[in-house]
């Protein structure tokens, strides 16, 4: 990579990094951010201007010691009581401070992520792109583990923010304050070359900023790996973690499988790459340790080498000595910012990465959502499409140009083989299929219920009137609900806790699905095979509440089924048939 590249490259880093940083500080909460902010750099500047006093301490304090100047001795030491109180209180609110506004920038940034992450459900269409690509696109990127960014990586960015960026503040002050009072300390250096005098004024500052250079150009070369391992011990650590959460959701089904062996060599794999990357990010952060303790040892000793020869001739004092030592080690620690933290900087900027691939992903699925999301239709008691195109992930054509249409009164049977797209058809017609094209006109008052309900933990009230709350029915109207939909055993124990997509059977979770569909009273249904766990006495029971229901409500049902006890509640039908090899589309619809 040219250095044009290399810089280019550190622009558009740099200008991502400010776009994640800037907003919090623009916000609602904005005054009181900078407020706080402005407060810690302050602090960050009384501690530099304590340790300046500090190092005119430390020449006052010894020259009364070599010169055993008891009166000069205790008026230092008292002095120097209030210095270090000073720096201790200093301490203490920088520290509080800090943590504080950590805490609440971390909080704004995750309700900020959260919205945007629930928002057009981007959760949902993220996850379909890390297992499949739209035509021309890159599956690789697609962010991992959405939990753990949100969760982990705004911790970590944040705190490495604040701590780096207060870092730098100090020492840039500490550079500025700390290099006139090594300049004039220093003196010159005279040196004779092919019979000429050279006189270098300063010397010791010179020698700090070559040492320092050489210093961090050879850690940035040592340490330029961490950056990329840090970023995929990251993700290798929120595989394991997901995984282990996936066997804990679906333990009922592995448990009867006795996948137990299986889900162990998964989880072994996945830890074997935490361990693996771990290993070669320790032994990356052991050769740059190596350097940076012979780097830290051999800046103790430097400036007492340098220095010795003018202390011994007597042209300076114990006294004096001891303070250009601090002074050389206040400049020297400025210029090693980057020696001193550059593992932290490879942790940060791994953090900065994948937070920033995941707020663009979250940006183009909401920019996408605006182009496919289904629209209210002009007719309240109608669903059409028109122009439809339905692909997969994977960029295939499942069916093109489908134009379809429903009426209040109509029950409908969607039919076809088993991988035809039939669920698929029902996502476009929801909205939320992000590989679709054209116009989906929806009915008003129209719910859905899919194949796998979901079930939040807790109070069995809030699982059945989920997503609203359960305050919105009375206890009646949910006990009822449950009855209808054969759960009688249920009603009576609305305030009963438990995990139920766990440790309700499949048939069960069904029912409890429909009666939340019995509770709420839709005009319009959508049910995708959403009986198909049950007996046909049951399913024929529950067909038939769906039906009446939405022939009351002046609405219709529409079905993906199987059975005849089903197909019987239906006078439509939308059959897909599958097309010849080479067709522009896999499947067809028919309507009938």
């Amino acid at each position: 990579m040219s250095l044009a590249d290399k810089f280019s490259a550190f622009k558009s880093t740099t200008r991502k990094i400010w776009a994640l940083s800037l907003p919090y500080f623009k916000s609602e909460h904005k005054w009181r951010a900078r407020g706080m902010l402005a407060a810690i750099v302050l602090l960050n500047l009384a501690s530099v201007y304590m340790l300046v006093r500090y190092n005119e301490w430390y020449r006052l304090f010894y020259d009364a010691l070599q010169n055993k100047n008891q009166a000069v001795f205790w008026q230092q030491l008292l002095n120097f009581t209030g210095i270090a109180f000073t720096l201790v209180i200093i301490a203490v609110y920088k520290f509080y401070l800090t943590q504080l506004l950590e805490v609440r920038w971390r909080a704004w940034m995750t309700s900020h992520y959260l919205d945007r992450w629930l928002a057009h459900q981007a959760y949902y269409r993220l996850e379909l792109g890390r297992y499949g690509a739209t035509a021309g696109s890159d599956a690789t990127a697609t962010p991992d583990n959405p939990d753990q960014r949100i969760q982990e990586d705004l911790d970590l960015f944040t705190s490495r923010t604040i701590g780096l960026s207060m870092g730098l503040l100090n020492a840039v002050v500490t550079l500025v304050s700390f290099v006139g009072i090594l300049w004039g300390l220093s003196g010159a250096f005279a040196f004779s070359f092919n019979g000429t005098s050279y006189s270098i004024p300063g010397f010791m500052v010179w020698a700090a900023v070559v040492y320092c250079i050489v210093g961090s150009l050879l850690t940035h070369y040592i340490g330029r790996p961490q950056i990329a391992l840090n970023f995929r011990q990251q993700r290798f650590e929120a595989d394991f973690r997901h995984h282990m959460v996936r066997v804990r959701e679906y333990s009922e089904s592995i448990a009867l499988d006795k996948g137990e062996k299986v889900e162990r060599q998964q989880l072994d794999m996945r830890f074997k790459s935490v361990l693996s990357n771990y290993l070669k990010l320790l032994r990356a952060q052991k050769n740059l340790i190596w350097f940076t303790s012979f780097f830290g040892q051999a800046a103790v000793v430097f400036p007492f080498l340098v220095s010795a020869p003018r202390y011994f001739s007597g042209a300076i004092q114990l006294g004096e000595l001891m303070q250009i030592a601090s002074a050389f080690g206040q400049v020297q620690d400025s210029l090693s910012w980057l020696v001193d933290n550059y593992s932290s900087l490879a942790s940060w900027r791994a953090t900065a990465d994948r937070l920033t691939s995941f707020d663009e992903n979250m940006r183009a699925q909401a920019l996408r959502a605006d182009a496919v999301e289904a629209k209210p239709g002009v007719d309240a008691d109608t669903l059409s499409t028109r122009g439809l195109s339905v692909q997969l992930p994977s960029g295939a054509t499942l069916m093109q140009d489908v134009t379809l249409q429903a009426k209040a009164g109509d029950s409908i049977l969607v039919s076809g083989p088993s991988g035809s797209g039939k669920s698929t058809l029902f996502r476009a017609f929801a909205g939320i299929w992000p590989f679709s094209h054209g116009r989906v006109e929806q009915p008003a008052n129209a719910m859905f219920i899919p194949q796998r309900p979901y079930f939040p933990n807790g109070p069995l009230r809030d699982a059945l009137a989920y997503p609203e709350p359960a305050a919105n029915y009375s206890d009646d109207a949910l006990n009822q609900a449950l009855v209808d939909a054969l759960l009688p055993k249920l009603a009576g124990h609305l305030d009963d806790e438990d995990a139920w997509g766990q440790k309700l059977s499949g048939g069960e979770q069904q029912r409890l699905a429909i009666a939340r569909v019995l509770l709420k009273k839709p005009a319009w249904i959508f049910a995708d095979e959403a009986t198909s766990a049950l007996d046909e006495a049951a399913e024929k029971t529950l067909y038939a509440r769906l039906l009446l229901q939405v022939q009351q409500g002046g609405g219709t049902l529409i079905s993906i089924a199987h059975r005849p006890t089903a197909a019987a509640f239906h006078n439509r039908r939308w059959e897909l048939e599958k097309l010849p090899e080479g067709s522009a589309a896999m499947y067809k619809i028919s309507a009938a």
